[in-house]
């Protein structure tokens, strides 16, 4: 992990499924440059850290592709909808968890 901002691998566990289920399917004529883990890691790096986007380090994809992946998941409201789904499944396993305890 080179950020403190990087998704873990069980951060990625979680997510991946979640972007497959929400993010729309595309046709592809090539294959991506990026992965959806490397453009989020670089969305990720630039909301903690407040940078530039063209301040993004260089081994993270160029920030014109994470700037315009932001863009457009913004727009699309991928981003509320992981957030969503996201706090949906903490508040859950908090309820389970609160039912399960004994006083």
């Amino acid at each position: 992990m080179p950020y403190s901002s990087s998704l873990t691998d069980k951060e990625w566990e979680i997510l991946e499924p979640l972007l497959s289920e929400i993010l729309p399917t595309k046709k592809r004529t090539r294959p991506p440059n990026w992965t959806k883990r490397q453009i989020l890691d670089g969305l990720l790096y630039q909301l903690k850290n407040g940078c530039n986007w063209c301040d993004l380090p260089k081994d993270l994809p160029p920030y014109s592709t994470v700037f315009w992946h932001y863009k457009q998941w913004r727009s699309d409201g991928i981003l509320e909808q992981i957030m969503t789904t996201l706090h949906s499944r903490v508040r859950e396993q908090v309820k389970k968890n609160q039912n399960g305890q004994r006083y």
